[in-house]
């Protein structure tokens, strides 16, 4: 698919109308948050979303340090219809934004002589990593240090804000989306992630029962509450789902992998179990959608280009399960084959045209770095 020929609306536009110019989707609530839902209320909660979705993907990390306060106003600013935040611990127990624990490449860490003794050596989900991690660190230490640019190689503009912003606990995130809200007079949408929930589990910190204390506190705990989990741990959507009512997506990795959770449990399931009707079924028991990587909507042959769409759409729908796949990017490096334009990796290429193929495989919504071009996108699609 090509970009659409005709007029786009102006970006002043897009932003201004935000939902408006888009549909919505019912995000329905059943089951076990129905049950956990402290407001009393009883029958379906459904939650009306624009279609497509417009994820702000750790902020706007296509512009800003990913998972600072810079990067998820400028998601805000932009019109993003929700803004994501990935959750890790300090070792004290603070559940703060960041991609990762391991926070070399995110943080000025290795230039504080003070932390050199830290850099170590551990094995998350089976992989061995070797930096500095957020559980050996306080909160008062971790906010010593300043975020910075992940991928510099990829983004030189964005260094110009290396050392700008802290890294936020999500405490912090959620007061300023509730500041953000009263401003605007309408609430600011959050998608929550729990990063390793068993590897943290096992190490005594457990991500669910902090985060649905802090839910409970912020009023976002409830069917209707403006605000979607996620998790690529199975086990941690369903423990949340007994927590709280607040909606919840599975994510889901590529073909042929398993979820950690799945690996130290002994499930022998993979992805390719999960999208299957019969594993859709099973996570639209304690979800409400699924978060898979774009090549389970739309796989890629072996020069990168887009092949057929897979029936995953569908499937997911036919058990009432939205989809908010993962994650577009302008640069040509993490374009598709048949959308990259000229021969240098970090400039943009047809952004549109691959955003409208995926749209048109009849997803609900998208992560990306860049929700400005995907706003305008989605408003094609929705002119359409």
């Amino acid at each position: 698919m090509t970009e659409r020929a005709q007029a786009r609306p102006g970006r002043r536009t897009v932003m201004g109308a935000g939902a408006a110019v888009l549909g919505t989707a019912a995000l329905g609530v059943t089951g076990t948050a129905q049950a956990a839902d402290r407001s009393g209320g009883h029958g379906g909660h459904r939650l009306d979303l624009p279609v497509p979705t417009v994820i702000g993907h750790r902020g706007t990390s296509g512009y800003r340090p990913e998972h600072t306060l810079g990067s998820y106003q400028l998601a805000l600013d932009m019109g993003a219809h929700i803004i994501e935040q990935d959750l890790v611990p300090t070792r004290d127990g603070h559940l703060v934004c960041r991609h990762e624990n391991d926070i070399t490449a995110t943080t000025d860490v290795a230039a504080h002589p003070e932390f050199a003794s830290r850099r170590t050596t551990k094995k998350v989900d089976g992989v061995s990593l070797t930096g500095w991690f957020t559980e050996d660190f306080t909160l008062a230490e971790l906010k010593t240090l300043r975020a910075k640019e992940r991928i510099p190689g990829n983004r030189q503009k964005n260094t110009l804000y290396d050392g700008r912003w802290e890294v936020p606990t999500f405490e912090e995130v959620l007061r300023w989306a509730d500041r953000e809200g009263r401003r605007r007079g309408k609430p600011v949408w959050l998608y929550v992630e729990t990063k390793h929930p068993t590897y943290f589990r096992g190490l005594g910190l457990g991500l669910e029962e902090p985060l649905a204390k802090l839910l409970r506190r912020y009023n976002r705990h409830r069917a209707q509450s403006p605000l979607i989990l996620q998790s690529f741990e199975p086990g941690s959507i369903q423990r949340l789902a007994k927590l709280v009512a607040t909606p919840r997506v599975v994510l889901l990795s590529g073909a042929g992998s398993r979820p950690w959770d799945f690996v130290t449990s002994g499930d022998p399931r993979t992805t390719d179990d999960l999208v299957t009707p019969a594993g859709l079924k099973w996570m639209a028991s304690f979800a409400q959608g699924i978060g898979p990587t774009l090549d389970l909507i739309i796989p890629k042959d072996g020069a990168g280009r887009l092949t057929t769409p897979t029936t995953l759409v569908r499937d997911a729908h036919a058990q009432g399960l939205v989809l908010h796949p993962y994650t577009m990017r302008n640069e040509n490096s993490f374009l598709p084959a048949d959308f990259r334009r000229g021969t240098d990796p970090n400039a943009y290429g047809d952004a549109f045209g691959a955003f409208a193929a995926y749209f048109a495989t009849g997803i609900d919504g998208i992560f990306s770095d860049n929700p400005d071009t995907a706003l305008l996108a989605a408003a094609d699609f929705a002119g359409q």
